[in-house]
């Protein structure tokens, strides 16, 4: 049965932002708040910023419930047209557009990748110089409805796969966790098991005053520069160099990896963005990398991760001394003098991050081969080409 999405939608619409120089609008954690680069995956649970009661109250700003289907209608790049369900009460800018689903009517989970694997169609509808989607445009769109137990039958193996990224996904970030929680512990505050397996500064363990660091460490540690301890350089590409289905790997200063066909590097490395947020990546392999996007390679793999979590704890010094009056960068110099405390006695902790680190690769490695599967599936399961029994198997 064809529709549209005005036809099966109890409420569209967009957001709003409220006022940055009002403080009062974002000094509490009253309502969370969501920016279109944080839409793409699956669910969307939380958000990054949150704006008060008294936001709303101003500006009428809308809650939408949990099961709401957002769509970034303009952004950056490939965040435009990206699409996600909203898994809690939450607010958005102007340039997500929401949709509330009839469940009478539809599964929102059906509608949802019937979205994903349209949005060709859907971005070809797009006006304006920088052919921008808008609400009355979605409004309009046509979707196809089978019985709404197919729809859910649909929904339910795609999901599947979502969820299995999702969940892994958590897991890197509680991985993530633990790596700095160790970084902390053992070479911030020095606290790493000593010969007699005690944490060696509260028990006693000899420092001594560092010159570079104006802080005391351990006697026969050592401080070194980025600059003596990696090869760094830029990516040469620009923006344009990204490709749908490339093989390879493209770094970005944005928060998301694109895709390109030809790599230039091919080790372990660190990504730091010269601009934007400034983010900090970690990848082992065949990539390639923006022309402002920092490549930083070790010289011993021994130090991999612990550099990463350095240069991640070094982000928000550098933020704040970036230079530029509208678009803040990060210089040459600022990465190459990002310090890491070093020992050759107890090389064995840089390992067990490697390690970690090493399992988050891994399930990401895990996620890209489901996300290709899920791609698949996809436009076979909602073209018909392919259907699901009540029995949950697949058939041509």
């Amino acid at each position: 049965m064809n529709n549209t999405i005005q036809n099966i939608s109890l409420s569209i619409g967009s957001g709003i932002t409220p006022s940055r120089n009002n403080e009062s609008y974002w000094n509490s954690n009253d309502i969370p708040w969501l920016k279109t680069e944080q839409i793409g995956e699956f669910n969307i649970f939380d958000t990054n910023e949150y704006i008060s009661q008294k936001a709303k109250d101003d500006t009428n700003i809308k809650i939408w419930p949990p099961k709401t289907i957002s769509i970034a209608m303009y952004g950056e790049g490939v965040t435009r047209g990206k699409v996600s369900i909203l898994m809690k009460n939450m607010a958005t800018n102007q340039a997500c557009c929401n949709i509330i689903i009839n469940e009478k009517m539809a599964d929102h989970c059906y509608v949802y990748y019937w979205l994903k694997n349209k949005y060709e169609q859907l971005r070809n509808l797009s006006s304006g110089v920088r052919n921008n989607l808008n609400v009355d445009i979605i409004k309009e769109f046509p979707i196809y409805l089978p019985d709404i137990s197919i729809q859910k039958n649909v929904a339910k193996h795609l999901s599947f796969l979502d969820k299995k990224i999702e969940n892994n996904n958590k897991i890197n970030v509680e991985l993530e966790k633990l790596a700095k929680t160790l970084y902390n512990y053992w070479f911030v505050q020095f606290d790493f098991p000593n010969d007699k397996d005690k944490p060696y500064r509260a028990s006693g363990g000899k420092m001594e005053y560092n010159n570079i660091l104006k802080r005391d460490i351990p006697r026969d540690w050592r401080i070194e520069r980025f600059i003596d301890i990696a090869s760094i350089t830029t990516g040469k590409e620009d923006a344009n160099f990204s490709t749908q289905n490339g093989k390879y790997k493209f770094f970005t200063c944005g928060q998301g990896v694109l895709l390109c066909d030809k790599p230039a590097f091919s080790e372990q490395a660190i990504l730091l963005a010269g601009n934007g947020d400034f983010n900090v990546k970690h990848y082992s392999g065949e990539f390639n990398a923006y022309q402002r996007t920092y490549v930083i390679i070790p010289k011993q793999p021994t130090y991999y991760s612990a550099m990463f979590i350095a240069a991640s704890y070094k982000v928000s010094e550098l933020k704040k001394g970036a230079y530029g009056s509208i678009v803040k960068f990060i210089t040459m110099g600022d990465v190459e003098n990002i310090t890491l405390p070093v020992s050759d006695k107890y090389a064995h902790l840089f390992e067990k991050l490697n390690v970690i680190i090493s399992e988050i690769e891994l399930l990401k490695s895990e996620n890209d081969e489901l996300t290709k599967l899920r791609d698949f599936m996809l436009p076979l399961l909602m073209n018909g080409q392919v259907r699901v029994n009540s029995r949950n198997a697949i058939n041509n």
